[in-house]
């Protein structure tokens, strides 16, 4: 048998091929394709099948392109009710390639369709060699069930997931492998481990979500204190259950000029720099949202914009692919072209600029200098630095009115990345006055600056 894991680190969003006597099966592919084509001709493989765990909401899965290009089958949840050709799977359920043998395991909770898939080495073997968990189950934590919220109760989601977890996946043999669709950084769990993979039996003694302490204590459990949902969510779960567009029904986005930029912004077009935050500090069009590539860009784009939200992207020439890529992975295709020669052309034809400062933590006076910190919930609760406000980057928009705007703002997060987001938030809505701190809160503790922790709950 052959198994890889293929690891999406801006979604921290973990696929799989699995192939056995020239045929092969993926699971739960990413959107660019390419990379599964590529194992399989690298070792004699022919793909059969697709299978998809759930929709999903956090990326764009890439199980139309796939069956395009190979003729593969896909296969998800009965209960998706799937807009595409597929072939609907139910509990027990079985897709051999070769002599490797997967079977379905319905396991709702996270969504209501969501599958597990028991992985057996030969058709026969009296206990699996993995279990594809999905968004089920992760290294040290479980999945959400809030994010479709809207469209189902969070309460019978979460029922449905403990009787998932102790009624089946923890019924398992120690030994069985754990391979989940997610590991740290992703929005589907609230603490997620760094490891891409365990067994049944190190989560059995390590994972803190699978204490049982009864059905009624874990509803309430993994129902309090959970992550933001990205607005992209529902919009990626609707593409996901249509079935997403081809590659070749995408135009990559023109090459505009400056003035035809500057137009399309004028007519209400986000302009996203992703270049580097000492970049975007250094110098950026006035009004520019900074977004970096180098972090998890595709996730706050889609959290801070609309889907439909029209965008012009300041990016180098070599990334330009990889900037666009990483957008439709979570369904933003609105795209209305690319500034042509970056921010330089930008500066040489006449349009305006501003700055944006870092500031390093060796400047900043505790407890007299305003902090923002737009760190999540967990992390401002765990430390933060003495009289600083707190709005998470994910609410910052709706909550401007809550700051000062006469006042000078210092805004932190865990290392910088998400502070300079935040900083631009600010700067794009009027905010003259703004800092973004170099090494975040990280540098901060480090420096030994004081800090203080939230108050425990009553």
């Amino acid at each position: 048998m052959h198994f890889k894991q293929f690891y999406v680190g801006c979604l921290a969003h973990a696929s799989y091929l699995i192939g056995d006597r020239g045929e092969a099966v993926v699971v739960d592919p990413s959107r660019d394709v390419q990379m599964y084509l590529d194992e399989a001709v690298a070792h004699g493989l022919k793909i059969r099948w697709i299978l998809e765990t759930h929709l999903h909401a956090d990326f764009v899965s890439g199980h139309r392109e796939l069956a395009e290009r190979t003729g593969a089958i896909i296969a998800i949840g009965a209960k998706a009710e799937a807009g595409y050709s597929h072939r609907a799977l139910n509990e027990g359920d079985e897709v051999r390639v070769g002599d490797v043998v997967v079977r379905a395991l319905e396991t709702p909770g996270h969504t209501p369709e969501s599958l597990c898939f028991l992985v057996y080495e030969k058709a026969g073997d009296p206990k699996p060699w993995a279990v594809l968990t999905g968004d089920t189950l992760f290294v040290g934590d479980v999945g959400r069930v809030d994010i479709l919220s809207s469209r189902l109760p969070v309460t019978e989601l979460a029922g449905l997931m403990y009787d998932s977890l102790h009624g089946k996946l923890l019924k398992l043999p120690d030994e069985t492998k754990v391979y989940p669709a997610h590991g740290a950084g992703s929005l589907c769990g609230k603490n997620i481990s760094k490891d891409s993979w365990s067994t049944m039996g190190r989560e059995r003694l390590m994972n803190p979500a699978l204490v049982d302490h009864g059905r009624a204590a874990f509803i309430a459990d993994i129902t309090r204190d959970v992550p933001e949902t990205p607005v992209y969510f529902l919009h990626s779960r609707d593409l996901n259950k249509a079935g997403p567009s081809l590659d070749a029904q995408r135009a990559f986005p023109l090459s505009l000029t400056p003035a035809q930029a500057a137009e399309q912004v004028a007519e209400g077009a986000v302009l996203i720099d992703t270049r580097s935050i000492e970049a975007h500090a250094e110098r950026h069009p006035t009004g520019a949202l900074s977004v970096s590539l180098d972090g998890q860009y595709a996730s706050w784009v889609g959290t801070l914009l609309r889907p439909d939200e029209p965008y012009v992207l300041i990016v180098d020439p070599e990334r330009a692919e990889e900037a666009v890529m990483r957008l439709s992975r979570v369904g933003y295709e609105r795209a209305v072209g690319i500034l042509e020669g970056g921010e330089d052309a930008w500066v040489t034809s006449g349009l305006p600029t501003q700055r944006l400062p870092l500031v390093s933590v060796a400047e900043l006076r505790p407890g007299k200098d305003r902090v923002l910190d737009v760190r999540r919930a967990g992390e401002w609760d765990r430390f933060h630095a003495p009289g600083a406000v707190h709005i998470p980057l994910a609410q910052l928009t709706q909550r401007l009115h809550e700051l000062d705007r006469n006042a000078e703002w210092n805004v932190a997060c865990g290392s910088g990345y998400r502070s300079m987001i935040a900083s631009s938030v600010l700067q794009r809505a009027g905010f003259t006055r703004v800092r973004s701190i170099d090494g975040g809160m990280d540098a901060w503790r480090q420096a030994g600056l004081p800090v203080e922790e939230a108050a425990p709950a009553a």
